[in-house]
């Protein structure tokens, strides 16, 4: 199969072996890949794999169960949350983690933070790329969006995407603008430096991403935000433009 492989300054589409599946995986024919910070900084060696994971960059996808293990009895289609190796033709994924949701990385980062940490009313939300993606599902949960970003371009991207307010944090103080809007609501102090870490498995979060967000992607609630597209030959090109924050929307690549 072809897989991206290489280092900090170039990388390559090789031809490498199949990936090798257990009794609880599945092997998925990639059919798009998302492009993450995370991979940058694997490419420059700062965020190593885990131990066993794929060698390849790549943290999710989409495609086509190709092959499933002797303990493995559904799915077809799916999009997965990968531990690594997204960047290729094909991956083997642990059959309990595909089914994380239509944007896989952003649901489950989403719906643990917001929903399942704070359960906040009231969301800080930067202009992040990330975010962008699941503000209808905020929304349809009932969760009140405060956008900050630099330009008033991504401010009105985020408001039809359905933000509620969007505040320039070069032209006024965000903290005043919030306090001004929910004087007399609780959960502001939630908006300071210094919150509770809370380490929740990550099969708890995908059950609660495929229960709770799975229905509103079906109905069309919640939509990707796709700003392009690559071949995988050009991942390179790729990095380039989510380095230089030029983007608004996710950015795949296409075995």
């Amino acid at each position: 199969m072809k897989a991206v492989v290489g280092g900090p300054r170039v990388l390559r589409l090789l031809e490498v072996e199949n990936p090798n599946i257990e009794d609880a995986e599945v092997l998925i024919h990639v059919e798009a890949a998302g492009v993450n910070r995370a991979d940058l900084l694997q490419r420059k060696g700062m965020n190593p794999p885990p131990k066993g994971a794929s060698l390849y960059l790549g943290l999710e996808c989409s495609g086509i169960v190709e092959h499933v293990g002797g303990n493995v009895t559904r799915w077809k289609s799916v999009f997965a949350l990968l531990s690594g190796g997204g960047y290729a033709k094909k991956v083997a994924v642990p059959a309990g983690q595909k089914d994380a949701a239509s944007f896989p990385a952003v649901a489950c980062t989403v719906w643990s933070t917001v929903f399942m940490m704070s359960r906040l009313l009231l969301v800080r939300l930067f202009c992040n790329k990330q975010f962008q993606i699941h503000i209808g599902s905020m929304k349809c949960f009932g969760v009140q969006v405060f956008v900050t970003a630099g330009d008033e371009e991504r401010l009105a991207f985020c408001k039809d995407l359905g933000a509620d307010i969007g505040i320039n944090y070069k032209k006024e103080d965000f903290i005043a603008r919030v306090k001004k809007k929910q004087e007399g609501k609780r959960n502001l102090n939630s908006l300071n430096v210094g919150c509770r870490l809370l380490i929740i498995g990550f099969q708890e979060i995908v059950a609660e991403v495929e229960k709770n967000v799975w229905p509103a992607i079906v109905a069309g609630k919640v939509k990707p935000v796709v700003y392009k597209q690559f071949p995988l030959s050009e991942a390179s090109e790729a990095h380039r433009l989510l380095e230089s924050s030029q983007h608004i929307g996710k950015i795949l690549l296409l075995p």
